[in-house]
């Protein structure tokens, strides 16, 4: 392997073109800061005070906190205060900076990842282990689980991890992939130890233990979780003494429980409750344009939208800026045309044009044409907090195309699993992740995805899915990489996988008193890192 030179140059190419942090995967990175830093919040809140447990409202509930088995948001910002990646993006998303690993370098065939690890890093305490030191071996376990088994296939391409020594690892990939280091920072990708996971086996979800600033307390399914803070962290010393994250899944309770107190900090605020936040003095609303989209998945394989000709029509029989308009009238969205967040360094505005326009009397036509000038029956799958969302699209459907799509409301758990079984003929969810566009498109359109939620519609072109794997494999380049995952959203578009809905803000709502926090386009929460260290003025 030769030292850094040929990737450090081809990544730092990428960095100047997307501020993305890829250059770093060349260089020495170094050591978190031990303090945090303060904005001007803070500053005027005076120091930083330890104690106290900051109570997180989320608007669904956690299935399970295993990393290779989460499949939403909500538990993935719970993981996050449980564990730690070995990289990390910064707070601003510019990024990539070290975490459980000091450095890295990438071999010439960008095949190689090499990394040194922290020296100083111990599990949290658990039922088959006391806490130990972390060490390579683990990092090797924990990733090529992920690899293997992960149910998102979050990190695909790993051939193996090699431990060179007890602070020294190297990720083996089948192919180059300018993705890898993105990859890891996910939250499914955290280090974990293994007579945990083996031990808990198909309970480990709710007795996760890592390396992380806090650590499980209590696990209450369906209500909340519990955590306390980790005395033997290896980064800055948590001012919190704990978090709660609270699952309440109906918007306006969650609002009401933020001024009462019962809560002190909530996630996913949309609707009424930005106006109602916004004018409470004891509160503050954060927000931020989100890398978050919102879609209508319309079922490839199954069901009458197997037939491409339904599948256009029901895109032009839904009004999508009467939807947005009318869920989002107090703010915080925008139409979305691609598949694709504008805050992604991938996003191609020139696509914009080729989206069929709302146009109810060809929808109608081509709905006759493929068979069904009656309309048909079929489901609509939705969490809570996205009914009404599913509510105007249903009743779009029905005015224009006499087709009566019964909502079929499900908790995240269930939801997430009808929808990666191929079960759901229409559904609505979220995706938000990071910049890089492999993570909205190859998790959405691969092939290699069917089965997984990002690809529960059973989406299948052989032409998608070689630039997809172009897009990472044949170049660090940007505008290369752009031009190809062009290429792809335009097959994307033509084939009419999704009715593309909302371009969302990430938006958080919380008391006053809660110091140091910061909104992140990707709507992580991050509690305690070198950026923030959140505490309470109370």
């Amino acid at each position: 392997m030769r030292k850094i030179s040929k990737a450090k140059a081809l990544f730092s190419s990428v960095m100047v073109v997307s501020m993305l942090a890829l250059a770093a995967c060349g260089g020495q990175g170094s050591a978190p800061a031990q303090e945090s830093k303060g904005g001007e919040q803070q500053a005027a809140a005076g120091q930083p005070k330890d104690g106290g447990v900051l109570k997180i409202g989320l608007s669904s509930t956690a299935k399970t906190l295993d990393p290779i088995a989460y499949t939403g948001a909500y538990e993935s910002n719970i993981i996050r205060s449980i564990g730690d990646t070995l990289v990390r993006y910064t707070s601003d998303l510019s990024k990539i900076e070290p975490s459980l690993a000091t450095e890295w370098k990438v071999s010439d065939d960008m095949k190689v990842y090499t990394f040194k690890l922290r020296d100083n890093v111990y599990f949290q305490p658990g039922k088959y282990q006391d806490g130990r030191k972390m060490t390579a071996e683990d990092v090797k376990y924990s990733l090529e689980r992920s690899a293997k088994q992960s149910a998102l296939k979050r990190l695909r391409g790993v051939e193996k991890v090699e431990v060179i020594s007890e602070n020294e690892v190297a990720i083996h990939l089948d192919a180059p992939n300018a993705a890898l280091l993105a990859m890891l920072t996910d939250g499914g990708n955290i280090i974990v130890p293994r007579e945990e996971v083996e031990g808990w086996k198909d309970q480990f979800g709710t007795h996760l233990v890592g390396t992380g600033p806090f650590m499980i307390d209590k696990f209450n399914q369906d209500d909340s979780v519990n955590l306390k803070r980790s005395d033997k962290y290896w980064g800055p010393k948590p001012h919190l003494d704990g978090v709660e994250f609270k699952f309440i899944t109906d918007a306006n309770m969650m609002t009401n429980a933020l001024r009462s107190g019962d809560i002190d900090m909530v996630t996913d605020v949309k609707g009424q409750n930005r106006a109602i936040i916004e004018k409470d003095p004891n509160l503050n609303l954060q927000t931020k344009p989100g890398l978050s989209i919102e879609y209508m998945g319309l079922n490839q394989i199954e069901g009458p939208t197997k037939d491409k000709k339904v599948r256009e029509a029901i895109r032009m029989a839904v009004d999508v800026e009467g939807l947005v308009k009318g869920v989002f009238k107090w703010g915080g969205a925008e139409k979305s045309f691609l598949p694709l967040p504008k805050a992604s360094w991938g996003y191609d505005a020139s696509l914009e044009a080729a989206v069929p326009a709302f146009n109810p009397q060809k929808a109608k036509q081509l709905l006759a044409e493929a068979g069904y000038p009656d309309g048909f029956k079929t489901e609509l799958y939705v969490i809570a907090s996205r009914v009404p969302q599913a509510t105007i699209a249903a009743q779009q459907l029905k005015d224009n195309l006499n087709i009566d799509a019964e909502i079929k409301t499900v908790e995240w758990g269930t939801f997430s699993d009808i929808v990666a079984k191929g079960k759901a003929p229409l559904y609505i969810m979220g995706w938000s992740w990071y910049p890089d566009p492999d993570f909205f498109l190859y998790q959405m359109f691969h092939s290699k995805q069917i089965g997984s939620l990002g690809n529960g519609y059973a989406y299948s072109n052989p032409e998608v899915d070689k630039l997809l794997e172009r897009a990472t494999a044949e170049t660090t380049d940007e505008a290369k990489r752009k031009e190809l995952y062009s290429q792809a959203m335009k097959l994307i578009n033509d084939d009419s996988v999704h009715v593309e809905l909302g371009l969302l803000d990430v938006a958080t709502g919380m008391k006053k008193y809660v110091q140091d926090y910061q909104v992140r386009a990707d709507g992580s929460i991050f509690l305690v890192n070198d950026e923030t260290n959140v505490w309470l003025n109370k």
